[in-house]
């Protein structure tokens, strides 16, 4: 039993596929067919039940699946480790966010300082962000909401208000704050279920007993202001989009409910290795929103209403 083997097995269990695990890893489908047939035959047992062209991982190859999982992983951590004991300045550090938006200062400002340091960026739910913390697909989560597990840790970047941007004509756009009441009916624009923003939007209607109309669902956080512009919806933003360089003239009004918030975290594994790339991302990231605390929020107050223009 070699490593190698161990790699396909866990590629073609996870996929559940042999052509797309034979694409994924750069291997002959027949090569990579054989190794698992040379592996199985080795163990005694399938690992899979196959129908034809189709694979499933079985009872033994689930039990030997984790056991894969911890070996490799444990190689992988004893690789860093020693990198990191040796001095060398280089690694990859995986993040996964639910918007990259909040992402792109932090690694433009920490890429320059770190050149061989290879950043690797995905975006994911809450939940999926725990699976891919779990499976070790990542090093490191930056999510507005908590991620379950008593071997994960996290510290808060940062803690805001969340704000509902209007368009300029808006029946509401000369206020100053709105209650949760003045929402209904309200069209808007939010995430798919599992993202923090349509949980926000969801808890905090259910609590004023409104119904949410949705019109629109998405993940493109940069285009959310342009539908608003349109006049398609409104939505809740976090106020560190007044930071964002937007060419709209959408209105940002305070909302009065103590609960419209986002807590951003960034979340790591603490049972396993974290590498010194790792550690110095998620540290730079620390320091980066704690300097963007400091300075306070920019926003453009209109001088007769009080609303915030973007």
């Amino acid at each position: 039993m070699d490593l190698l083997a161990l790699r396909y097995f866990q590629t073609v269990a996870r996929l559940e596929h042999v052509g797309r695990a034979a694409e994924k890893l750069r291997v002959a489908q027949p090569s990579l067919s054989r190794t698992l047939a040379r592996l199985e035959n080795e163990l005694g047992v399938p690992l899979f039940d196959r129908h034809g062209r189709r694979i499933r991982l079985n009872r033994f190859g689930a039990a030997f699946l984790r056991r894969v999982d911890r070996v490799l992983a444990e190689l992988e951590d004893a690789r860093q480790e020693l990198d990191d004991a040796a001095g060398w300045e280089r690694g990859t550090v995986t993040v996964a966010a639910e918007s990259l938006l909040v992402l792109t200062e932090p690694v433009r400002t920490f890429v320059p300082g770190h050149p061989l340091v290879d950043v690797r960026l995905s975006q994911a739910s809450a939940a999926g962000m725990t699976e891919k913390l779990r499976s070790g697909d990542v090093d490191l989560c930056v999510t507005s909401q908590p991620l379950s597990g008593n071997d994960i840790r996290s510290r808060v970047l940062l803690d805001e208000p969340v704000m509902l941007c209007v368009p300029s004509g808006h029946r509401l756009a000369g206020r100053r704050r709105v209650g949760l009441a003045d929402l209904a009916g309200e069209p808007f624009l939010t995430t798919r279920p599992g993202y923090w923003q349509r949980a926000l939007a969801d808890r905090l209607f259910a609590k004023a007993g409104l119904e949410l109309q949705i019109v629109c669902e998405g993940d493109e956080a940069a285009v959310l202001f342009q539908l608003i512009d349109a006049g398609l919806g409104i939505a809740f933003v976090p106020s560190l989009g007044l930071r964002a360089d937007i060419s709209t003239t959408v209105v940002w009004l305070d909302v009065d409910d103590p609960e419209c918030r986002r807590v951003l975290s960034v979340a790591w594994r603490e049972d396993t290795y974290l590498s010194a790339a790792a550690r110095r991302f998620r540290d730079h990231t620390v320091e980066h929103f704690r300097a963007l605390a400091e300075a306070g929020p920019r926003s453009k107050r209109d001088p007769a209403s009080g609303a915030v223009t973007g």
